[in-house]
């Protein structure tokens, strides 16, 4: 991905959660890659434990910034995705109103930050998903079911602004 004028590009990385797993893999490897290329990488999280996170997001290749960290992960082991909704739109305030410009913007996983990166006219955003919550979650229960119809909606209607 070159911009016109300039091969190295600024590029920001929204992830919700940076610990151990295959989504965080992905993005550690692309944030390398990209790196290796010259780009400058920023990651933007909710929450990167040092103790318990890939090796190569403490080398300092690329810069990772924590916002949101005190909000919950969950409420009594429960609504863990409104709590990481909340938490991914914190982040993306954060970068929309205290950094100045990237020329890319990757959101991964939590497609309810795309309309909020947008306002951000400098930026190209790009929205990366594996697969959609709306496919993973279980609605096992007329309580699941109701829980998950705005979330589900909200999913849906943020996709399309992708």
């Amino acid at each position: 991905m070159e911009k016109k004028g300039s091969s190295k590009m600024n590029i920001a990385i929204i992830h919700p959660d940076l610990g151990i797993g295959g989504a965080e893999r992905l993005i550690v490897d692309a944030a390398m890659e990209l790196a290796s290329l010259g780009h400058k990488v920023h990651i933007f999280t909710s929450h990167h434990d040092k103790n318990r996170c890939f090796e190569e997001t403490l080398s300092g290749v690329f810069d990772i910034t924590v916002y949101g960290a005190f909000l919950p992960r969950h409420i009594f082991y429960r609504l863990h995705a409104v709590c990481a909704y909340l938490r991914c739109m914190f982040v993306a305030l954060c970068l929309l109103f205290m950094w100045p410009s990237f020329d890319i913007i990757l959101a991964d996983q939590v497609s309810v930050v795309v309309p909020i990166l947008k306002l951000k006219k400098s930026a190209k955003v790009v929205f990366y998903c594996h697969f959609p919550d709306l496919l993973l979650a279980q609605r096992t229960t007329i309580l699941r079911r109701i829980y998950r119809k705005p979330i589900d909606f909200i999913e849906e209607i943020t996709t399309g602004f992708c």
